[in-house]
């Protein structure tokens, strides 16, 4: 979704709500690290406040993984909250959002975030004992007979 926001970084006071999917299809043709269940929903406003322009949003969705520890294949829903103080140009400060012509792709914002904000480590549940290194046994399902 383009956000287009000359009118919010023009009138001091001026809000726009939005609400979207970014489909399974789009995801997958996008992002290659991960396997999305269901679309990446988001919701959020874009508003100026004493000439300030910020965009809040919160991010909703599942995630098809394998345990990094015993690769049991599992899925995970997530959600999170961001938001970005956005510029018409580069300031000294990195952190800003640049918007170039006055529109902003919310699609890559929604996802580069999301992904930036997932674990390094998956597991599919926070005391996964994982494999056994001599037979392969999951050890989450019970003891091996190895020694």
């Amino acid at each position: 979704m383009l956000l287009n926001m000359k009118q919010l970084f023009d009138v001091t006071g001026e809000e726009k709500e939005f609400s979207f999917e970014i489909s399974r299809d789009e995801l997958s043709e996008r992002v290659f690290s991960a396997s999305f269940a269901t679309p990446l929903a988001v919701r959020g406003r874009a508003f100026n406040r004493a000439g300030i322009v910020q965009v809040e949003f919160t991010c909703c969705f599942t995630l098809s993984h394998v345990c990094d520890r015993c690769l049991k294949e599992f899925e995970r829903e997530y959600s999170y909250e961001f938001s970005h103080v956005c510029v018409r140009d580069r300031s000294s400060n990195d952190e800003h959002i640049v918007v170039e012509n006055n529109t902003l792709d919310l699609n890559d914002l929604a996802i580069s975030d999301s992904l930036l904000q997932l674990p390094t480590k998956i597991l599919c549940r926070e005391d996964c004992r994982g494999l056994c290194y001599v037979c392969g046994q999951n050890l989450n399902d019970g003891e091996c007979n190895c020694s």
